[in-house]
This record gives C-alpha cells, structure tokens and sequence, in this order.
C-alpha cells in the first residue's frame, strides 16, 4: 500500500493525513470543504513545526512529508487510484453509509476501506459495499501523531488476510494496534463511554462538582485528564452518539444517555470545539475555567 486517501479534514483526519504523510505514503486528504482542507493543512504543518521544535523531526523530513499530501473537493477524483481508503467523516451511520457505496463504486476492486468509526457496526457499514472482506475498522486516537494505539476491529466478513495487513501498515506507522471484534463501542469506547456517562450523572444528582469529579480520578486513578474534561476534550456530541449506539446495540440501560448530556448538546455546549461545555475555552488559553452554568 503506498497510495492513502483519507476522508475528511477535521482533527482525526488531518491527524491521520498526517502520521501517513511522515511515514512516506502519498496521501489524498478529501473533503467537501475546500476551506476544511485549508485549515486542515495549516493545522498539520503547525503541528509539524512543533515537532521540529522538539527534534523529533527535521525541516527536510517536514518539508517531504508536506508535499506528500494532496486534497481534493471531489470524492471521486480523491480515491480513484487509491489503495486503501481511511474514512474519518462525522460519527453518523447515514453519513458513513452513503459515502461506503460511494467508495466501493470510486475506488479500484483491490483498495481496502476501512473507517475510523468509534462505534459504528464495521459489519454494517460492509454490508452497503460489494467488498466487505475489505472493510475494516481503524479507530485511532486523538491526537492521531502523540498516540500510539490503534483498534483493529475486524467485521463479520473481514478476511485474515486484510486484518493482517492492516495490523502490519499500523506497526510500521509506530502505532500499537490491537485486534478487538466488532460489537458496540468495540474495546475503548465501551469501557470509556459509560465512566464518563457516570461521572455526568455524578454531576447531575449533585454528588460532586467538576472540579472535584475529575480531581478525584486524576489524584486517585492516576488518569492524565478528569473525565469531564475528557469528554469536553473529545467532544459531547460525540460522546452522545457513542452512547446512543452502545445503548441500542446492546438493549441494556446502563448505557442509557445521562439527561444532562443530552441537554447540553441540544443547547449547543459540545465541548472545547464550542468553546463551552463542562469548562470554558477561551483561544490561546490552557487555563481550565469552569462554565459558569456549573458554579
């Protein structure tokens, strides 16, 4: 595989657009936004420079890895000569659906796809394409160049042979990936979603505040972040959608969506991308202020 086409500019896709870039591949970085693929190249070669700063890159092995990267408006021109396709768009099934019967149409019979879904069914999304031995799950994580875990979930129908693959492309990005079997929320977010659903109801029946919420796992769990302030960190709205899949998947209402989540995320706090929502986020700033809807 030396031809990369990643679709979707936000911050896992240009995190992704980029680890790939470094490691030498040719990277098509799609998305229907032309200035989405601005901004998302400017945020990549900034986080190239802050690589240089630490010497972890040199200007040259930046400079290459730059021009590695190609973006396209248009799906179909972004994919055609690819050899594996990594999907990073919005966390919605109808989204993803629609843009696997798109790829499986624009792609070449051998390319591999494969999604870095969260939660949504791998099996799923392969069933709307004519290749699902190709389909895969590539969940990374967020940052995509800092972290070095990758979930490997293999659909119903994945063959050895694609799971193999991709378990070796991973390693030879420097990630870790790990094997795991395609049930909701896979591995990471079916443990993760329900502690950060606890610590909101924690919040919401009055047991503690924030501050004190994410104090106590940070001192006592020895977790480099609060719970809350993961959850602002990875986005509330996500977490809702997480949670929602998790919920219907398994039938089973210890998944159930804490009101004060769904709340907030139909009032518009989404987090740090909002700039408010269990803290506030002001540009510039890593002080963490507490919303005031919270004080």
């Amino acid at each position: 595989m030396k031809n990369i086409s990643v679709i979707g500019s936000g911050t896992m896709g240009n995190g992704i657009a980029h680890v790939f870039a470094l490691f030498g591949y040719s990277v098509s970085l799609v998305d229907i936004s032309g200035p989405a693929l601005e901004k998302a190249l400017n945020t990549i070669q900034k986080n190239m420079d802050r690589q240089v700063s630490k010497g972890l890159l040199t200007e040259d092995e930046k400079s290459a890895a730059v021009e590695n990267i190609k973006i396209y408006t248009s799906l179909e021109e972004g994919v055609q000569n690819t050899d594996l396709v990594v999907e990073a768009a919005t966390e919605n099934l109808e989204v993803k659906l629609e843009l696997f019967r798109n790829l499986d149409k624009f792609t070449p019979e051998s390319c591999v796809l494969a999604t870095n879904t969260s939660s949504i069914s791998i099996t799923k999304i392969a069933a709307v394409t004519n290749r699902a031995d190709k389909v895969i799950g590539m969940h990374f994580m967020n940052p995509v160049p800092v972290m070095k875990l990758v979930e490997v979930i293999r659909g119903y129908a994945t063959s050895e042979k694609v799971t193999k693959d991709i378990m070796e492309l991973s390693r030879g990005l420097a990630k870790v990936p790990v094997e795991v079997n395609d049930y909701p929320g896979f591995v990471a977010n079916r443990i993760l979603m329900p502690m950060i659903n606890e610590a909101i109801y924690t919040l919401y029946e009055g047991v503690a505040g924030i501050e004190e919420i994410d104090t106590v796992m940070k001192l006592g769990m020895a977790h480099p972040m609060g719970p809350l302030q993961l959850a602002d960190f990875i986005g509330l709205d996500v977490c809702l959608s997480i949670l929602r899949v998790l919920h219907e998947g398994f039938g089973n209402p210890k998944y159930a969506p804490c009101p004060l989540l769904v709340n907030m995320v139909e009032a518009g706090y989404k987090g740090a991308k909002t700039g408010e929502g269990f803290y506030k986020y002001t540009p510039g700033s890593k002080e963490l202020v507490i919303s005031e809807r919270f004080k």
